[in-house]
């Protein structure tokens, strides 16, 4: 059971904008694309959402390469780590925090990554300090799997991001086939994101400090001023300014997805999680937009 409540008119209003998405662009196969929304109806209050939420997800539980998306779960790693002493913190590791939400930046999550699990990338090493070297690095993993949450069972999130790919160690623990990298599922995201929304990824203050760093500008100069923003091709960029938005997107020449909890005047917030696969489909920067703009008209009927 998933932790919202399935609701029969967002299905219907959901499968349908996926019918015009899909009508727009008919590269899109019904295979390409995954959708996990939630609909908050009190939307005063951020942080009292623990009693029952209504949403719908199609294909959410499918596992699905996330590119930069799995930052957000070495973001609240990283929050866990400080709470338990199990992390010291410094102007150097908090700069890489922010550059890997804020500007995801690889190279910061590569430090980042090395510090929640005391690993280093490098030259191969043999079996034993292998061996040692993979269960240190699936640290996050373990974490993450004692949450005991439904949605996070069949994640993997023990691995970097490349900007040409990895190396050394590095590759041989990807497996020979890649079998080892990263995965998520939109259930996944939405039930990270719905905890740090809600105030209870690690604890109210940083959950606060984490949707700080995921708080993204609709201002159109600085969007324009900023190509690597994260909105625009994204689902940001089907809305309109006066919407507020927090976001974590990923990019690769297969992937593009979003991530994002969304405010808008007079209407009920929400969150909304779209991973979208193949080739044609990642380069086109269009098909979030599109999709976020069916979702804002949707959401002013739905009051």
């Amino acid at each position: 059971m998933t932790f919202f409540q399935t609701d029969r008119k967002l299905k219907t209003l959901g499968s349908s904008i996926i019918e015009a998405t899909r009508g727009e662009f008919q590269q899109l196969g019904s295979e390409q694309i995954a959708i996990t929304w939630i609909v908050y109806d009190q939307p005063a209050d951020r942080e009292n959402r623990q009693s029952s939420i209504r949403g719908w997800s199609d294909r959410g539980d499918e596992r699905i390469y996330p590119a930069s998306i799995v930052k957000l779960f070495y973001l609240v790693a990283y929050y866990q780590w400080l709470e338990k002493g199990m992390l010291k913190t410094s102007s150097e590791l908090e700069r890489g925090v922010r550059d890997m939400i804020i500007d995801s930046s690889n190279d910061a999550t590569s430090l980042v990554v090395d510090a929640l699990t005391g690993t280093t990338s490098g030259p191969e090493l043999s079996s034993g300090p292998f061996q040692t070297w993979k269960y240190q690095r699936n640290l996050v993993n373990r974490y993450f799997q004692s949450l005991k949450w439904q949605e996070l069972e069949k994640i993997n999130v023990n691995q970097k991001t490349w900007c040409e790919g990895p190396y050394g160690r590095e590759r041989a623990f990807l497996g020979e086939m890649f079998e080892n990298r990263n995965m998520l599922t939109a259930e996944a995201v939405a039930r990270l994101f719905h905890s740090i929304v809600s105030g209870q990824a690690v604890s109210p203050a940083a959950s606060q400090a984490m949707m700080k760093l995921m708080k993204r500008s609709l201002d159109r100069e600085e969007l324009a001023a900023d190509p690597e923003n994260q909105v625009t091709g994204f689902l940001g960029g089907g809305l309109p300014e006066s919407a507020q938005l927090w976001s974590k997107a990923g990019w690769t020449g297969q992937v593009r997805h979003d991530a994002a909890y969304i405010e808008l005047p007079g209407l009920l917030p929400y969150l909304l999680i779209v991973f979208i696969e193949g080739k044609a489909n990642s380069n086109n920067e269009e098909i979030l937009p599109f999709i976020s703009q069916q979702f804002v008209k949707t959401m002013e009927n739905l009051l």
